[in-house]
C-alpha cells in the first residue's frame, strides 16, 4: 500500500504550486473557523461587562473583523473548490492519457482476455473517483486535523474538565469507524468489479443490437442484464449497509458529545467550577469539532472509492507489454518483402494446444501466396506472426532476412498492409477513414487511393461525397463499400507486404467481383498472403499452401493440387458443390 500511495502522490508533482496554495487556503479557512468562537467568547465574557458607550465601539470593531474573516474564508473556499477541482481534473487528464497510451502498447494476447466495457470503466468511472480523492483527500485531512487539534488545544486552555468530557467518546468513535472502514473497503471493491461487468454487458449488447433484434431476443438480453444488474444491486446494498452503520453511528457520537458536555457543564456551573460563558464557548466548539468528523466520514467513503479505483488503475499499468521493441531494435528500411518462417511453432498461452507446429516457409519478394485449409488450421495465426501481433513460441519469422523481434514494431507494421474480413471503420467521414492509412496524405492522394480501390464512384454518389458521415462502424455502408474503403486505406499506406484475411468471404457475388479486382490491383508487385475461404478467388495463384493441424501438407498451383487428389481437391469439391 505504501508504494501505491507514493505512486499516487507523484501525480501532484507538476501541480505542486496549486497544491500548496490549496493547502494554505485550507489551513487559513480552518484557522478562521477556530478563531470565530474565541471572538464570541471574548464578547460574552468581557465586552458585555464594559461601559455601554465602549461596548458599542468594541462590538462594531469585532463585527467588522469577523466580516473580513468571513470574506477571507469565502475566498479560501472558492479557491479550494475552483482551482483545487481544476488541479484534480488535470491529474485525471494525465492519468487517462497515461492509461490510454499504455493500452495502445498492449498486444492482441491482452485483448483476447479482456472485455471492452470493463476497460472503459477503468478509464472513466475509476479515474473520476481517483481525481475526487486526490483533490479533496489532502485538504479534507488537513482541515479536519487542524480543526480537531486546534479545538482540543483551545478547549484545554479554557477548561480541561469539559475537554475531557468532550473527548471521552472520541477513542470509541475511532474504533467504531475502523471496524466499518474495513467492511466498506471490501464492499466498494466488489462494487467496482460489478459495475465493470455491467458496462461490459451493455457495450456487448449495444454493439450487437442488430443481431439481438434480428433474433427477437430482447427478452433474453434483458434477462442476462437483469442477473448482472441484480448482482450489482446486491453488492451496493451490502456496501450501503456498512455505510449506513458508519454514518448513523458517527452522527450519534457527535450528538452524544454535545449531551456529555451539556451535562458536565451544567454540573460544573452548579458547583461553581465552570462559567456559563465557557459552556457556551464549548458548545460552539463542539460544532467546530463535529464538522471535521463528518468531513472525515465523507473522506473515508471517498478514500474507499478512490483508492480501490487507483489499485485497479495500477493493475493495468503494471501489465508489461509482452510484445515491445527490444533495446537494440532496428528500423526496417528498403523493404523487398522476402518472408521466411523458420521452424515456427506457436500457441496462444501456456498449457493450451499448439496452433502451429514446425512451419518452414520461404516466400520471395513480390510473390503471391494463398493459404487454404479448414477452420482452426492456423491460417490467420500464421499471418498474424508477420506483423508481430503475437510472438512465435519457437523458431523465427524473418522479413528480408531479419528476425521480426529484432525490428522496431512501428517500422515493421508501417510496411505491412492488412485487409480483413471484419472491416473496422471509425466514427467520422469517408475521407477521415481513408486518411487513416496515411495521416499526412494530401486530398489528391486520398482520392487516387479511392479510385484504385474502385471506391471513388460510389463515394461521389453519396450526398456529401468524401465528407459523408458513415455512422458507428460504417453502419450506413454496404459490406462491399466498407471493404473497398479498407482497401483504399491500404492503397494509401502503399506497403510492400500485404495480408488479405478472407477479405471477400462475407460479400455477395457482385460485390466480391469488384472487391477482388481491387485486391488484385493492390497486390501487384507486392509480397501478398491471401487467406481464402472461397477457393474460386485464388485459382489464379501460382502458389497455394494447404494448412492443416499438422502444418503445410500440400503446396502447388490450383491445377497441380487438384491433380494430387488430396486435401485441396476435397476442399475444392466441397465448396463448389
Amino acid at each position: 500500500m505504501n508504494q501505491n500511495l507514493k505512486k499516487m502522490i507523484s501525480y501532484y508533482k507538476p501541480y505542486r504550486r496549486v497544491f500548496f496554495a490549496d493547502m494554505f487556503f485550507a489551513v487559513l479557512a480552518s484557522a478562521i473557523a477556530l478563531a470565530m468562537p474565541l471572538i464570541a467568547r471574548y464578547i460574552t465574557s468581557t465586552i458585555i461587562y464594559m461601559e455601554q458607550e465602549e461596548v458599542l465601539g468594541r462590538v462594531l470593531f469585532l463585527g467588522g473583523i469577523m466580516v473580513m474573516m468571513a470574506a477571507v474564508s469565502c475566498y479560501c473556499n472558492f479557491f479550494i473548490s475552483d482551482y483545487g477541482h481544476v488541479m484534480g481534473a488535470k491529474i485525471e487528464h494525465d492519468m487517462r492519457a497515461e492509461i490510454f497510451a499504455h493500452l495502445q502498447k498492449l498486444s492482441f494476447a491482452f485483448y483476447d482476455n479482456q472485455k471492452v466495457g470493463a476497460l472503459m470503466s477503468r478509464i472513466t468511472t475509476d479515474l473520476f473517483d481517483i481525481t475526487e480523492l486526490m483533490h479533496h483527500g489532502p485538504e479534507n485531512i488537513v482541515i479536519s486535523l487542524i480543526k480537531i487539534a486546534g479545538a482540543f488545544v483551545i478547549m484545554m486552555c479554557i477548561s480541561p474538565r469539559l475537554t475531557a468530557a468532550a473527548f471521552l467518546l472520541v477513542p470509541v468513535m475511532f474504533v467504531y469507524a475502523l471496524f466499518f472502514n474495513r467492511k466498506m473497503k471490501r464492499a466498494f471493491k466488489k462494487n467496482r468489479v460489478k459495475i465493470a461487468e455491467i458496462n461490459s454487458q451493455i457495450e456487448d449488447n449495444l454493439s450487437g443490437i442488430r443481431v439481438v433484434k434480428s433474433f427477437a431476443n430482447e427478452s433474453i438480453e434483458e434477462e442476462k442484464f437483469k442477473t448482472g444488474n441484480e448482482g450489482f444491486l446486491s453488492a451496493k446494498k451490502n456496501s450501503y449497509l456498512y455505510m449506513g452503520g458508519y454514518h448513523a453511528g458517527l452522527n450519534s457520537f457527535s450528538m452524544l458529545i454535545t449531551v456529555v458536555v451539556l451535562v458536565a457543564g451544567a454540573i460544573g456551573i452548579s458547583k461553581g467550577t465552570v462559567d456559563v460563558t465557557d459552556l457556551i464557548t464549548f458548545l460552539l466548539y463542539i460544532n467546530v469539532l463535529t464538522e471535521p468528523i463528518k468531513t472525515l466520514i465523507d473522506f473515508t467513503e471517498q478514500f474507499q472509492n478512490g483508492y480501490t479505483g487507483f489499485e485497479r488503475f495500477l493493475e493495468i499499468m503494471s501489465i508489461e507489454p509482452d510484445i515491445a521493441d527490444e533495446k537494440d531494435a532496428k528500423p526496417l528500411t528498403h523493404v523487398k518483402g522476402v518472408i521466411d518462417f523458420e521452424n515456427v511453432s506457436f500457441k496462444y498461452e501456456e498449457n493450451t494446444e499448439t496452433v502451429l507446429s514446425h512451419i518452414n516457409l520461404h516466400v520471395k519478394a513480390g510473390e503471391y501466396v494463398a493459404l487454404v485449409g479448414s477452420s482452426g488450421a492456423g491460417k490467420s495465426t500464421l499471418c498474424s506472426l508477420i506483423p508481430r501481433f503475437y510472438d512465435v513460441t519457437l523458431g523465427a519469422v524473418k522479413v528480408d532476412g531479419m528476425d521480426v523481434r529484432k525490428l522496431e514494431l512501428k517500422s515493421l507494421r508501417d510496411h505491412i498492409g492488412i485487409v480483413q474480413q471484419d472491416v473496422y471503420l471509425f466514427v467520422g467521414t469517408i475521407y477521415d477513414n481513408i486518411r487513416y492509412g496515411k495521416p499526412d496524405a494530401t486530398r489528391e492522394e486520398i482520392i487516387q487511393a479511392a479510385k484504385n480501390a474502385n471506391a471513388h464512384e460510389f463515394i461521389m454518389s453519396l450526398p456529401m461525397g468524401y465528407e459523408t458521415d458513415i455512422g458507428q462502424r460504417g453502419i450506413k455502408l454496404s459490406g462491399g463499400q466498407k471493404q473497398r474503403l479498407s482497401i483504399a486505406r491500404v492503397f494509401l499506406k502503399n506497403p510492400p507486404i500485404l495480408i488479405f484475411d478472407e477479405a471477400t468471404s462475407a460479400l455477395d457475388n457482385e460485390s466480391e467481383k469488384v472487391v477482388q479486382e481491387s485486391l488484385e490491383k493492390l497486390a501487384k508487385n507486392r509480397t501478398t498472403f491471401v487467406i481464402a475461404h472461397r477457393l474460386t478467388t485464388i485459382q489464379n495463384a501460382k502458389r497455394i499452401l494447404v494448412l492443416t493441424e499438422q502444418g503445410i501438407e500440400e503446396e502447388g498451383s490450383h491445377e497441380q493440387l487438384l491433380a494430387m487428389g488430396g486435401i485441396y481437391e476435397k476442399l475444392y469439391h466441397m465448396h463448389s458443390a
